[in-house]
């Protein structure tokens, strides 16, 4: 493969993502109505989706690029101790589960990252969320699967490619972060 060829990729994964633009100014506003009230946003995913999540949870807390308060934010993918433990004492499955129980309330927005859509352990956590009365997001790759029926909304990245979709998470990220400055700041 080419540079151009992964440009040109990239590029018609960006264009795809203007139709979504209805669904992104939806959950700013929810995610806006939910950091109003005093709730947070929970963020979590595996391997590159649980690095987005960090990234995410990291521009709410300290800043995207005006000075603001801080927004309450919290990247599940974080702490090694409390996945390993859970990891071995349960399943791998549910150690956003656990987190998201001990964590969580009614009000908090959970979003789940799977390129795929089909992770188990974010399923799991989205589905926990849900139970414990927050709105659940996920964000996907094109087809958008399992997630697609388990999430209360799902972004779906206009792509099957896995670094396109990554790709595309955090630009939807950004847009999140920088509407947010923009409203909240």
């Amino acid at each position: 493969m080419s540079f151009k060829s992964t440009l040109r990729r990239h590029q018609n994964m960006v264009e795809g993502l203007y139709a979504l633009e209805p669904q992104i100014n939806i959950l700013i506003e929810n995610i806006r109505k939910c950091l109003g009230s005093g709730n947070k946003v929970l963020f979590f995913g595996n391997g590159g989706s649980a690095s987005d999540a960090q990234h995410l949870a990291a521009e709410f807390v300290v800043r995207y690029y005006k000075q603001r308060k801080p927004l309450a934010a919290i990247a599940l993918t974080t702490d090694t101790s409390i996945i390993t433990a859970h990891g071995n004492d349960y399943s791998f499955d549910t150690i956003f589960d656990r987190q998201i129980e001990a964590l969580a309330k009614a009000g908090d927005i959970a979003i789940g990252l799977s390129t795929s859509g089909n992770s188990g352990n974010v399923i799991n956590g989205l589905n926990t969320a849900k139970q414990a009365g927050c709105i659940t997001i996920a964000f996907t790759g094109q087809q958008g699967g399992q997630l697609l029926d388990s999430a209360d909304h799902c972004i779906c990245v206009p792509s099957d490619e896995t670094a396109r979709v990554q790709e595309g998470h955090i630009i939807m990220g950004h847009w999140l972060c920088e509407a947010l400055d923009e409203s909240l700041g």
